[in-house]
């Protein structure tokens, strides 16, 4: 396997290559964000690849030097024999060989299963593999997944979202196939046959994790799943599970500091309706360009409340310091200004605010819109006065026509649960699944479709009172609190023991 190394310039082309398409999609994918009933939450370990950042896929910091590239060629099409399911495209995949025991030894093997993202964040970011490889001497592998990243069907994503027939292999079944083709080419190339693969992953690629071990078995031993919410389709987890979750992060935190924010929303559209009113509320909250609408900046709002419970971290806990500053805003403050303190508090003081700053299109978001316009389809929303949103119920029908005028197609909304499962979780978990860690800090929102009880000795439920989203999986730090340390502690100590029974099992199967 030789390593191979990307260029600058390559990456430059690349996005060249790109941008024209998301110039093209920018109104229907801004058009799509704005209309809050069918807004799907991103699901990714990490704010960073929502944010707007247009050189993060032009300069990402280098590598360690014991990560090592490979591309592996990919089949199309896993589950076809027509002509075109013989196409191939180039997929990339990570190698650490640092702590790693050996073939011979038949030392493990941590796959990081690649999600709705480029996996070079993921490479910065996810430290659970690194932490953990010297007391286990694994073998790190981590897997782009497909139409991300340098891993997209000919050569890139305008190609590939522009062709309707492309476009349809772009799902997670395909994609834990591609997982297992090259998770077996790496253990054939490394002569490393009785190595025991445990896979991991968070949010979306928690799930692929999850379904990997229920499909392919015979590859992974195990799974953890971090912060995947497995529950969150068809009717299992109540539409306003996520902002109801979101709202009591804020209620638990400061109760005045919620009171504030359920009121805004009629403030907003009060001084919108006044004469001039988009442009007092432009000059109130600074925002880069004149509003267009209220709707723009309840929004703006809107995410950022939800991502900063999704992603609520020590040690700055941004549900925290955005209630900080409504809460510490100057005697007087009317509540519109409460909330402008709120924004300052959490972005910093900046010549002015972005309300577009979660919704410009990227390669990762065009791909994200196509999956939950095919299959992720996540009913995600809130009633009349169930959470401190305004009301904004999902309403599938209207989402599938929206769809369908994006791709020509209508999403398949149950199909998840049809293939991987999801209704009676637990017994059917009971009767057929083993060694899968379901990890979730609960104050993320996400938690609300994840599994948390255990459904065997060996099917667990990891939980922390106050973890935020993929937050064990994340890169240790020395500010992390001692339940953040135990969480991860039991986590490996979990693995060892599937790890332990799997070599005394192929001792005696060897005898």
């Amino acid at each position: 396997m030789e390593a191979r190394k990307s260029t600058p310039s390559k990456s430059y082309k690349l996005f060249y290559q790109v941008y024209p398409l998301l110039l093209l999609l920018l109104p229907l994918i801004l058009k799509s964000v704005s209309a809050v009933p069918y807004k799907i939450p991103r699901l990714t370990p990490h704010i960073r690849t929502i944010l707007r950042n247009p050189d993060s896929n032009l300069s990402s910091p280098l590598l360690s030097k014991d990560f090592k590239i490979y591309f592996y060629t990919q089949i199309l099409d896993h589950f076809n024999y027509g002509p075109q399911s013989y196409a191939t495209f180039k997929q990339r995949y990570v190698i650490n060989f640092k702590y790693w025991g050996g073939g011979n030894s038949s030392s493990p093997i941590f796959a990081y299963l690649g999600a709705e993202a480029p996996l070079d964040e993921d490479l910065q970011s996810v430290g659970y593999l690194t932490a953990n490889a010297p007391h286990f001497k694994a073998l790190q592998v981590y897997i782009e997944h497909r139409y991300y990243g340098k891993s997209v069907p000919f050569g890139s994503m305008e190609e590939a979202m522009k062709n309707e027939s492309i476009r349809g292999y772009f799902n997670s079944a395909q994609a834990i196939a591609d997982y297992a083709e090259v998770l077996l080419h790496i253990k054939e190339k490394l002569s490393a046959q009785d190595s025991p693969i445990i896979v991991i992953g968070g949010s979306y690629g928690g799930m692929l994790a999850s379904w990997f071990r229920l499909k392919y078995p015979h590859i992974a031993i195990g799974a953890l799943a971090s912060s995947a919410p497995v529950l969150y389709f068809d009717d299992i987890t109540p539409q306003n599970g996520y902002y109801s979750k979101v709202t009591k992060d804020f209620e638990d935190v400061s109760k005045s500091c919620y009171k504030t924010i359920r009121k805004s929303w009629s403030e907003i559209d009060k001084d919108a309706s006044k004469p001039n009113g988009l442009s007092i509320l432009s000059e109130k909250f600074k925002t880069c360009r004149h509003l267009n609408n209220s709707t723009e900046l309840k929004d703006y709002l809107d995410t950022m409340y939800s991502m900063a419970a999704q992603y609520n971290e020590p040690p700055d806990y941004p549900v925290t310091m955005v209630c900080s500053g409504i809460d510490g805003a100057p005697n007087g403050t009317d509540i519109l200004g409460r909330i402008f303190a709120g924004v300052v508090a959490y972005k910093m003081n900046m010549s002015c605010y972005d309300t577009n700053e979660y919704n410009y299109p990227s390669e990762t978001s065009v791909g994200w819109k196509w999956q939950t316009c095919s299959e992720m389809v996540m009913p995600i929303g809130r009633g009349q006065n169930d959470t401190m949103f305004p009301p904004s119920p999902f309403d599938l029908h209207q989402f599938i026509a929206d769809c369908k005028d994006l791709y020509g197609v209508p999403p398949r909304p149950h199909w998840v649960t049809t293939y991987f499962g999801g209704h009676d979780i637990k017994l059917i978990l009971r009767r057929f699944a083993s060694n899968i860690i379901f990890s979730n800090g609960l104050r993320d929102p996400y938690s609300t479709g994840g599994v948390l009880e255990d459904i065997t000795k060996s099917v667990i439920a990891v939980t922390t009172v106050n973890g935020s989203h993929c937050l064990d999986i994340l890169q240790p730090q020395k500010s992390d609190p001692s339940w953040l340390v135990e969480q991860r502690k039991k986590e490996a100590e979990i693995i060892d023991g599937w790890i332990a029974k799997y070599y005394a099992d192929l001792l005696a199967l060897k005898k």
